[in-house]
């Protein structure tokens, strides 16, 4: 039988088979990581704003499908039969695919250009370890800063003393001039993150410094190259200022073809107009979606440095 001093000494027990016996802590159990704590709340609120952003498009969808009677009601009519006489007229009724494909084929030219000259550009500023390459660099952002207003008047002497104006070029070479910059910065920090160990072995096995940047860093660089080329293509599908401004009736893009619509006392044009920017919208929804996994790696890929 166990003395009362024993049983201090041994601490807190239980009795088994008329003997003391220890008891065994029990491991805490560890809280996931996968569901932190407020992360139903983080996610309700989320939506809520993703929905709050979505509301312009959402009741420019509902305004397209509507039929017209029920379309400027106050209150809203919320149950109605889809009609799509609007989409029709749009198609049909107006120049808007010619349109659509001539600015599809400017957005994806100055993707290309972009690319072809941004791309060398931004690979000999990662390498460069002087001084001239940075400097160039920031000059290059200073010069995305200035305000629209300050660079489209130049675009617009030139286009017209060369004779460019309204044609397809002088909007390719405005986009490409004032996107390059963030070209240039974006492809840097994503280069600058490729070791140096891949240049120098290819370069030991007899490659040029162009032949490395052509079969060694390009086929790794696609998520810096997809992300570069994504904002290059929004820019030039959704400007509106530079295409305005160097076009007039042959290379008209969508924005500018949206705002010569009839003015805002036609509300007989107001489905047209809602399904027309429904239009706008869902191409570049649709390549961000495809493109996204690219996308966020090549955002990410340039952020941290190592």
């Amino acid at each position: 039988m166990m003395t009362l001093t024993e049983i201090r000494r041994t601490g807190t027990g239980e009795r088994e088979r008329g003997r003391l016996v220890p008891t065994t802590k029990r491991p805490r159990r560890r809280r996931s990581t996968d569901n932190p704590p407020g992360s139903g709340v983080s996610f309700v609120v989320m939506c809520l704003i993703t929905l709050l952003m979505m509301t312009p498009f959402l009741w420019a969808g509902l305004t397209a499908v509507k039929p017209f009677v029920d379309a400027f009601r106050s209150p809203p009519v919320w149950t109605f039969t889809p009609q799509f006489d609007a989409f029709e007229q749009l198609w049909k009724g107006s120049t808007f695919a010619e349109t659509l494909l001539n600015t599809a084929w400017v957005a994806a030219l100055s993707v290309v250009v972009s690319l072809i000259v941004g791309a060398p550009a931004a690979y000999a500023f990662a390498r460069y370890r002087g001084r001239i390459g940075p400097a160039l660099l920031v000059l290059a952002l200073i010069f995305r800063a200035l305000p629209r207003f300050a660079v489209v008047l130049p675009f617009y002497q030139v286009s017209r003393s060369t004779g460019l104006y309204d044609t397809d070029i002088a909007l390719v070479i405005a986009f490409v001039a004032v996107n390059m910059p963030f070209t240039l910065l974006l492809l840097t920090g994503f280069f600058r993150d490729l070791p140096e160990e891949l240049d120098e072995a290819a370069m030991v096995d007899g490659c040029t410094r162009l032949q490395t940047f052509r079969r060694v860093i390009l086929p790794v660089a696609g998520p810096g190259l997809v992300t570069a080329g994504l904002f290059a293509f929004l820019l030039a599908f959704q400007e509106y200022l530079i295409a305005l401004t160097l076009t007039q009736n042959d290379a008209v893009t969508i924005p500018v073809f949206v705002a010569a619509q009839s003015g805002a006392d036609d509300t007989s044009m107001y489905q047209v107009l809602a399904a027309c920017s429904l239009a706008l919208a869902l191409p570049i929804i649709l390549i961000t979606i495809f493109a996204r996994r690219y996308f966020v790696a090549g955002l990410t890929g340039g952020a941290v440095k190592g």
